[in-house]
């Protein structure tokens, strides 16, 4: 069994304060001493940990996809078949655990920031890769070739903006619902 480090207690400490202070403060205007006041630390221990406000976020961003990540396999295994392994990627994009308001506000924010970062741009690179990977995996065995992608950008379309929807506080956060809608929004357009 592998020993947690302090370090990684304290990591994760930071990591969670800097997802509730996001979402009370905003990404540009959170301050590294608002983030640390979420856990009774200092600004100065945020530089100790991280080195910067921006590796804390980078960071941060790096959870959410592992938690993303985690949430697609658990949801993927319980799956059978092309229709079932579709709503398996929409389950797991509005899981009760994964699907929560200070995860939607860091996310949307965060996205708008990183086409103008390298590392963070990379990071929605990568979540984009796999997403479209996921749906277009299912949609092969679900829709004629010619429609594939349009399908598979209304699906994400509709998960985004739900996320954007929720992060601007236009809509109630419910993921039940979500799926409910998602799954309704999925029979019609294979229909």
């Amino acid at each position: 069994m592998k020993r947690t480090r302090i370090s990684d207690i304290r990591n994760q400490e930071f990591i969670t304060a800097a997802l509730k202070a996001t979402h009370d403060h905003g990404f540009h205007a959170v301050t590294m001493t608002e983030i640390a006041n979420q856990i009774g630390a200092t600004a100065a221990s945020i530089n100790y940990y991280f080195g910067s406000k921006d590796r804390l976020m980078h960071e941060t961003m790096r959870h959410l996809l592992d938690l993303l990540r985690e949430e697609h396999i658990a949801a993927l295994s319980r799956a059978e078949g092309a229709k079932a392994r579709l709503r398996a990627i929409i389950d797991a994009n509005f899981s009760d655990t994964f699907f929560t308001p200070e995860h939607c506000r860091f996310w949307v924010q965060f996205w708008s920031v990183a086409p103008y970062s390298e590392t963070l741009a990379r990071l929605q690179n990568i979540n984009r890769a796999r997403v479209r990977s996921h749906f277009r995996h299912e949609l092969r065995h679900l829709t004629p070739p010619h429609t594939r992608e349009t399908i598979r950008r209304l699906i994400q379309s509709y998960m985004d903006g739900v996320w954007v929807a929720v992060a601007q506080g236009e809509r109630t956060l419910n993921p039940a619902h979500a799926r409910q809608e998602a799954y309704a929004m999925i029979d019609l357009v294979l229909r």
